[in-house]
């Protein structure tokens, strides 16, 4: 379970999962071939979990289009902005990190970390000092840029970019896999960990979904080709408003 909520009493968020293990079970463990993700007690009025697609089928979802990089400024995309609670002193960046510990850490005022641990999935490696941390827009801003947002307005660039009413579109990871990704799709860059690959394609999917971006037809096809090995992953999203 990715999301533990351990420092902070953030807001319910909207379940989108991979089937199920046993793995589930114990948050702290190596990330299992077939993860999962428990669903968070949804607020008055949430919509129900939609049904599971099989990754094939979702993947199917995805609009084809060629990228258009044209205009794209990081800047564009303003993050990281006051979080979820704008009194507890943390950014979306530190609520992520927060949010995500297998260990909490203890939390000074201006949201200064000290201790805790936390699992990097892109390369199975244990993090205990929250500065070794990045958090990663799953589907990096530029690649979001090139595949539809290039035509959004500041608004939802800015909501895109503080995304935590889903559990997938920010994950804290090492600094030194984020910086190894930087804005590749999956056609250019995979985890290194490799028992992470139907969990990486799951969350690429669902969070393109989700945000109703395009892919180009060899993204498109490097993640039909990593889901002939996911034969029992499945996705759920929750368009964004």
């Amino acid at each position: 379970m990715r999301r533990g909520l351990p420092a902070l009493a953030l807001a319910a968020l909207p379940l989108l999962t991979t089937t199920a293990s046993p793995a589930a079970a114990n948050p702290g463990a190596p990330t299992a071939n077939l993860p999962s993700y428990a669903p968070a007690r949804p607020a008055a009025g949430a919509p129900a979990a939609l049904a599971p697609l099989a990754l094939f089928d979702a993947i199917d979802r995805i609009p084809v289009a060629d990228e258009q990089r044209e205009g794209y400024k990081r800047d564009l995309y303003k993050h990281w902005n006051r979080g979820l609670n704008a009194t507890d002193g943390c950014d979306t960046r530190r609520e992520v990190i927060l949010s995500e510990a297998v260990e909490a850490p203890q939390v000074a005022p201006g949201c200064k970390m000290s201790g805790g641990s936390w699992l990097s999935p892109y390369d199975d490696v244990v993090v205990t000092d929250a500065a070794g941390l990045d958090v990663d827009h799953f589907v990096p801003l530029a690649e979001v840029h090139d595949s539809g947002g290039f035509a959004w307005d500041a608004a939802r660039r800015e909501a895109y970019a503080n995304d935590q009413a889903s559990p997938l579109t920010l994950i804290a990871v090492t600094a030194k896999s984020n910086r190894s990704k930087a804005d590749k799709d999956p056609a250019q860059w995979l985890p290194p960990a490799s028992g992470y690959h139907c969990e990486y394609a799951a969350q690429w999917t669902a969070t393109k979904l989700r945000w109703n971006l395009a892919a180009d037809d060899a993204e498109r096809q490097a993640l039909l080709g990593v889901a002939e090995d996911c034969p029992n992953t499945t996705v759920v999203y929750e368009s964004a408003s």
